[in-house]
């Protein structure tokens, strides 16, 4: 059954982007072409919010299992934040955990000293601090927050939240939802297992053995029958990918990473970690449900089961995905763009600059360490450099300098056999091609390159020192991470 409704959804697909298909392996067209343009942003709400960052129990394995011992910003385990374009957000973090931390505003264009990362682009908030973070989202979309320092870690104990930036619909849909994937790394008591292991950092990573959606065992959510349905699929693991499925209801996408395309179905979409895809359902009839399926596991793994309830639907009409605006964003001129190459690679193996200057039992080389998401081992590079820094506030030199407004595509090269999903902070891209898997020219912020494949990516720069890694956890801290210098 599952293979038959694959077959159909992949012909469906296949059919669809036929008409328009072209060029290394991705669609010809430009993002979002037939969507309309999103009206102007009024004066918003100003938005006071404070993340005490924390200790606090909570039952991971059900409600009759052990206490676990979480990290989370609110006694709300994972919070799930609302604004609209237009707003301003006015966030004080305060750190009452036993390290330092910070937030990074995942896929939000926020200016550089707001983007969160401790040393590059702030002092990190150490305990028994506070920090006011000021960000004004420019662009609607499905967003995250989580810290940039022991990542692995800090996220691994659950310290992360949602953000939807509200504003992109020309229609309301009859219910929007979240659906955010994350393993948890527990033992069958509820204590914490390693969050990293050598043999998980210098392959695949290191996989989780509870999974979870909005931090629970996948559950049923009850849906109005025959109503549209915007499902945000978040990705918000260390390690896993995964590929989305929708089992029992027709189902296109509308966003990637929070912008906005022109709808297509939901065939096949690998998300590593951090990539998120807005999905839109039309929901089956009273009585009827359909499910949410992982389809990239060994066995098709439900993320979610969604029920109608009994009695009167929706009208019947014709299902129509197009309820976004176009993406209002920065496009590269790319006639006149600058092009650079960027390949990601295993790393000579040799231990990093900032262990090497310090004495192994030194606490600074700790801090440091794991203060700059980082590990005395590297085990993955970018151009031949694996991240690495000298005592603070020595930093290393960046991958690239680039100028304010200008235009670049980037062809990011992958020389692994393993997947690396691919941030550039403080920017959205435009994917232009790829050699592998086929996708339609979108907007993103962090995009999968597959085993071997070659992805371009264009952009206008803006200023800052922006963080550009690999989102598998492990593989940022062990070595997969730099930085690009915008002046």
């Amino acid at each position: 059954m599952l293979t038959d409704r694959r077959q159909v959804l992949k012909g469906l697909a296949a059919a669809a982007l036929a008409s328009t298909a072209g060029g290394s392996g991705l669609l010809a067209r430009t993002a979002a072409p037939d969507l309309l343009p999103r009206p102007p942003a009024g004066a918003g709400r100003v938005h006071d919010w404070i993340f005490a960052a924390a200790e606090r129990p909570v039952r991971l394995l059900g409600p009759d299992g052990p206490v676990t011992t979480v990290w989370s910003y609110s006694d709300e385990f994972l919070p799930i934040k609302r604004v609209r374009v237009g707003d301003t957000i006015r966030t004080r973090l305060e750190n009452r955990l036993g390290e330092h931390t910070a937030l990074h505003w995942h896929g939000v264009r926020v200016p550089n000293a707001m983007d969160g990362v401790p040393y590059l682009t702030q002092a990190p908030v150490t305990k028994g601090e506070s920090f006011l973070y000021e960000v004004a989202p420019p662009d609607p979309g499905t967003f995250f927050i989580h810290p940039h320092c022991n990542e692995s870690g800090q996220t691994g104990r659950g310290l992360s939240a949602v953000l939807i930036v509200e504003g992109d619909e020309r229609r309301r849909p009859d219910a929007d939802l979240v659906a955010a994937y994350k393993d948890w790394r527990l033992a069958e008591d509820g204590t914490w297992l390693p969050f990293e292991t050598p043999e998980g950092a210098s392959r695949a990573g290191t996989y989780g053995t509870v999974r979870a959606v909005n931090g629970v065992a996948p559950t049923t959510h009850m849906v109005p029958a025959g109503g549209d349905i915007r499902l945000r699929i978040l990705n918000l693991d260390a390690t896993r990918v995964i590929e989305p499925g929708v089992e029992g209801a027709e189902a296109a996408v509308i966003a990637v990473d929070g912008n906005a395309v022109t709808p297509f179905p939901l065939d096949t979409w690998r998300m590593g970690p951090a990539m998120r895809i807005d999905v839109l359902v039309r929901a089956p009839a009273p009585g009827e449900s359909f499910r949410l399926i992982d389809y990239f596991s060994a066995e098709p793994w439900t993320l979610a089961t969604y029920e109608t309830a009994k009695g009167e639907a929706r009208p019947k009409r014709a299902f129509d995905p197009a309820i976004l605006y176009a993406p209002d964003l920065p496009r590269a001129d790319l006639r006149n763009a600058q092009r650079l190459n960027y390949t990601f690679s295993a790393a000579s193996g040799a231990v990093t600059e900032a262990a090497a200057m310090l004495a192994p039992d030194d606490p600074l080389a700790k801090i440091l360490l794991d203060g700059l998401c980082v590990r005395d081992t590297s085990f993955w590079a970018i151009n031949k450099a694996s991240w690495a820094s000298g005592s603070q506030p020595q930093m290393p030199p960046p991958l690239g300098l680039f100028e304010t407004g200008r235009s670049y595509v980037l062809e990011l090269m992958n020389a692994t056999p393993h997947h690396h999903p691919i941030h550039l902070h403080g920017h959205t891209f435009e994917v232009l091609s790829a050699s592998r898997l086929k996708r339609p020219r979108h907007f993103a912020d962090t995009v999968l390159l597959q085993p071997k494949e070659r992805i371009e990516i264009a952009f206008v720069a803006a200023p800052g020192n922006w963080m550009f890694h690999c989102h598998v956890l492990e593989h940022m801290e062990y070595g997969m991470m730099g930085y690009l210098r915008v002046a």
